[in-house]
């Protein structure tokens, strides 16, 4: 990164909306992964489509795609954002035991896309853990994170690689 300042910061600490106005309008996609850790049994029950609530993975998946289209008025100084895609995969990994959550968000604007994945990503997990908690309360969500963004002066990031980029 050529700036190492906070840019949702002005000279004198004061918290402001990025004014992207001037910045090219390219493709930009975010990538993030995040984890339900589980009972091995909660993990069964919620993949053979039995949980008391109805469909976990369904609805998780609903409530992730909602979030992403809602996050500038969760998140303030958010840009509302015309997304042009959302995708949310969940995948059980018997390891864990739980679920593994990937979401891509795609956009065609002048900014990021990164908050509205990772709010995605966030509220698919907590829909998981709401809609399974009354057969398990220690479920645990964690490992949240960008793994992959492109688009923008930025250009391509992926975690990993030992590089840093902005919006």
């Amino acid at each position: 990164m050529s700036d190492p300042t906070l840019t949702h910061l002005d000279a004198t600490g004061a918290a402001n909306m990025v004014d992207v106005s001037e910045k090219d309008v390219s493709s930009r996609i975010a990538v993030v992964e995040g984890k339900v850790k589980m009972l091995a049994s909660t993990l069964d029950l919620i993949l053979s489509g039995n949980a008391k609530k109805g469909d976990v993975l369904g609805t998780a998946r609903v409530a992730g795609i909602m979030a992403a289209k809602r996050t500038h008025e969760l998140i303030p100084l958010c840009h509302p954002l015309p997304l042009s895609k959302v995708k949310i995969d969940i995948d059980p990994d018997p390891g864990l035991p739980g679920l593994i959550i990937t979401v891509m968000a795609k956009v065609s604007g002048q900014t990021g896309v990164e908050m509205e994945a990772l709010t995605a990503c966030s509220v698919t997990c907590l829909t998981i853990y709401d809609m399974a908690k009354a057969v398990d309360r220690g479920m645990e969500i964690g490992s949240i994170r960008l793994i992959e963004k492109a688009g923008g002066k930025s250009g391509h990031w992926v975690a990993g690689d030992g590089t840093t980029g902005g919006t």
